[in-house]
């Protein structure tokens, strides 16, 4: 498997086929690494847990053999009972001993379990010949007959008693000596097992690096090479990755397609610059032309204001004094003339105002100041107070403070309240309610009113400029107040719309965008409760 030339490999296969080799190597240094660790566990457990221990018990057993031979010869002697009792109690120590080499012997240490076995026919065989004897001479006949028994006998059965010990530990021996050096070896594999292991590693690592720099990061330092190069101005460069993997080739594809893209719109943005110059130069003239009509519409404002006022005032002061003065002297016919010509003269003039102050707004500016609703909507009362009558009823709550200019948002509540009033159903006390709430960066204002109310149909109509629902005869006005509402609104960065889901009246809201650091006037009125009480 060659990691190098395999260009259809995308770097994720290569690595992911390095890793498998790998961790197919480490797993199999694993398996024989955990094989040789039990072999060494087990060859360890041979030397702690039965060698050793069987040694020692062989060699307890050897002292509690040389104690019963003690034993027996001090009771041929004395012939007392309490010189026997190391006879008695090297016997029981004998049973033990053999009883715990037993236990450690396994089914393959056949030369250790005979050797045993030749231990304890050779100890029965002394006891038999030699001990059992003597002792049953003394009790029977006294020291002296067990004496002479002693001195008559030999000690080739005991010395065979103890060979048989001899042998048995050699045999253990060559059992404790097997398993160590099977440990010592088992330990030096699982060594070399792990240098490997570490070995392979470091190669592993080594070789993951060099195949990181042959394939990512030469190729990836050449396609940068390129895409500077491309990105100085050569857009007609070709760019493509010569070596690496395919991911990497593919990648310098896409990156060389989107050259192309970009050398294509390139060439259209150029021809673009030039429509775009010429429709700015377009634009330049149109600003300026623009902006003299704005000042012919300044112009047009000042005159409107002054040159033709001036000419409207005489006509309609003539129509007035021809009125007062030759009224009830010509026909009816006259009276209705003249009466017409003033009240033309009347109307013309209010729209005049209505449409200069239509054309102030946002014009004509003192700049934006903090602005409390509270004291605007005071002032707005109190100029009302005279049309609204004493049965009307105005009503709102704490009011926030907001940024604008005061004159138009007094002209605002000045146009909605006072329509409120004029549209009041007839012998019905009129009903303006005010409320407030908080959307976000929003106050949402609402004005409600119980009057005649206006139908969803004319809901767009109304905040046009010189639209009229109502005859002149029927009620008063221009038709402009709704319109300046609106203009007066858009000016302060709000909206204003009319809530035709309403059962009865009016009810028109508006926004206004709240000042920085502005609290819920609920809240500020909760706050000013607490403080005062």
């Amino acid at each position: 498997m060659n990691l190098f030339n395999a260009r259809n490999w995308t770097l994720r296969q290569r690595i992911i086929a390095l890793c498998v080799a790998v961790g197919v190597v480490l797993g199999g240094l694993g398996v024989f690494a955990a094989a040789t660790a039990a072999a060494n566990n087990r060859q360890v457990d041979d030397v702690l847990n039965r060698a050793s221990p069987m040694r020692a018990a062989g060699e307890t057993l050897n002292t509690a053999l040389v104690d019963q031979e003690t034993g027996v010869r001090g009771y041929a002697i004395t012939g007392e009972d309490r010189n026997l009792q190391p006879y008695e109690v090297g016997l029981a120590d004998q049973e033990r001993q053999i009883a715990r080499i037993e236990t450690l012997l396994r089914p393959e240490d056949d030369d250790i379990r005979n050797a045993l076995a030749m231990v304890k026919a050779r100890a029965d065989t002394w006891r038999a010949e030699v001990a059992e004897p003597i002792i049953k001479a003394v009790r029977e006949q006294g020291p002296e007959a067990a004496q002479a028994m002693v001195e008559a006998s030999d000690t080739a059965e005991f010395d065979a008693v103890r060979t048989a010990v001899a042998e048995m530990q050699s045999h253990i021996q060559v059992l404790r000596t097997a398993s160590a050096d099977a440990a010592r070896d088992s330990s030096r594999t699982m060594v070399a097992i792990e240098i490997a292991a570490a070995v392979i590693i470091v190669l592993t690592g080594a070789f993951l690096l060099f195949l990181l720099d042959r394939v990512v990061t030469r190729p990836i330092t050449d396609l940068a090479a390129q895409v500077r190069q491309v990105a100085a101005g050569d857009y007609d460069k070709h760019i493509e990755s010569r070596q690496g993997s395919s991911d990497l080739v593919a990648l310098a594809a896409d990156v060389d397609r989107m050259r192309q893209q970009i050398a294509s719109e390139l060439s259209e943005v150029r021809d673009a610059r030039s429509h775009v110059e010429w429709v700015n130069q377009q634009l330049k003239t149109q600003t300026d032309e623009l902006t003299r009509s704005n000042r012919d519409l300044e112009q047009f404002a000042y005159v409107a204001s002054h040159d033709l006022q001036e000419p409207l005032r005489k006509v309609a002061s003539f129509c007035q004094l021809l009125q007062r003065r030759y009224a009830g002297q010509m026909d009816e016919r006259a009276d209705q003339y003249i009466a017409f010509a003033v009240d033309g003269a009347q109307r013309m003039q209010r729209l005049i105002n209505d449409l200069l102050a239509f054309s102030r707004i946002g014009r004509l500016t003192a700049g934006f100041t903090e602005v409390d609703l509270n004291k605007v909507l005071g002032d707005v009362k109190s100029q009302l107070d005279a049309r609204a009558g004493e049965n009307a009823e105005i009503t709102w709550p704490e009011m926030p403070t907001v940024e604008g200019e005061e004159p138009l948002l007094t002209t605002l509540f000045m146009n909605l309240i006072g329509n409120s009033l004029k549209f009041a159903r007839p012998d019905v006390p009129p009903v303006v309610t005010i409320t407030v709430e908080r959307d976000g960066g929003e106050w949402q204002i609402n004005v409600r009113d119980n009057g005649i109310g206006i139908e969803a149909e004319f809901a767009d109509k109304v905040f046009v400029i010189f639209q009229r629902l109502h005859s002149r005869d029927a009620y008063e006005g221009t038709g402009i107040g709704l319109a300046i509402v609106k203009k007066i609104v858009e000016y302060h960065g709000g909206r204003v719309w009319l809530d035709t889901d309403v059962p009865e009246g009016a009810s028109i809201h508006f926004t206004l965008p709240v000042l920085p650091g502005t609290e819920d006037p609920e809240t500020q009125a909760e706050e000013r409760e607490v403080v005062g009480a």
